[in-house]
């Protein structure tokens, strides 16, 4: 932990170490993707891509589950599908809904993003050994079950 300034400001919480590392990560992910040839992808598209299921996803779930506003996801897909990323068909069990698919060119950019994440992961792993990977993902497993309330107790 680092220590508190004379302000009492500077971070000295785990959130912060994990805030950066999740941030580098995704950073090195969307470079890559971009690198890849994914041009289309960035830190927005992120937001929406991560929570999109390559069988579909029903619009009013990507707005749960992003926990971004309706409006905010309708412009993500829509820039999206203005990519030829995502196509909306209606939804068989409601007219009225919209459900989100990746076309042709989306699931190349899924099969890209496999083997980069593989790629990071393999970077990763050299800098931590394999006995240091596994002591990360138990932990950071633990972390993810305990979870958090939304009242941040």
């Amino acid at each position: 932990m680092s220590e508190a300034d004379d302000t009492g400001l500077k971070p000295d919480h785990i959130g912060w170490p994990l805030w950066q590392a999740a941030f580098l990560w995704k950073e090195a992910f969307i470079t890559a993707m971009q690198a890849a040839g994914h041009g289309w992808y960035g830190r927005a598209q992120s937001n929406i891509t991560a929570f999109l299921s390559p069988e579909g996803t029903r619009q009013r779930d990507l707005v749960e589950r992003s926990g971004l506003t309706k409006q905010a996801v309708q412009q993500l897909v829509d820039d999206l599908e203005a990519a030829g990323v995502v196509v909306r068909s209606p939804d068989p069990a409601d007219r009225r809904a919209k459900v989100i698919h990746y076309t042709a060119k989306g699931k190349a950019a899924l099969k890209d993003g496999v083997r980069i994440k593989r790629q990071i992961e393999a970077r990763l792993a050299e800098g931590l050994g394999e006995d240091g990977m596994v002591q990360l993902r138990v932990l950071l497993e633990r972390v993810i079950e305990k979870g958090f309330d939304r009242d941040g107790s």
